[in-house]
């Protein structure tokens, strides 16, 4: 099962980068636990500079942008 996390603290972006990556794993046929990070003490322990953030499995993929469905398939693979 991957761990899906969201990073940012609740702003509009960070809602479509969860939408966005919820999509990606249901098209890929995953399990997988998605989360929404919002506690920046939590966000800056992860070393992430700029949100909306995601990070899959522990692994910060990307920062500060969000990306189309397809790019997010292809991270979470």
């Amino acid at each position: 099962m991957k761990k899906i996390q969201i990073f940012g603290g609740g702003c509009a972006k960070c809602g479509i980068l969860y939408q966005h990556a919820e999509a990606a794993a249901k098209e890929l046929g995953i399990e997988y636990e998605i989360e929404k990070v919002s506690d920046y003490e939590k966000i800056a322990e992860a070393g992430i500079m700029a949100t909306p953030a995601l990070a899959v499995d522990g692994k910060v993929k990307l920062e500060g942008r969000v990306p189309g469905v397809e790019s997010l398939k292809a991270l979470l693979k």
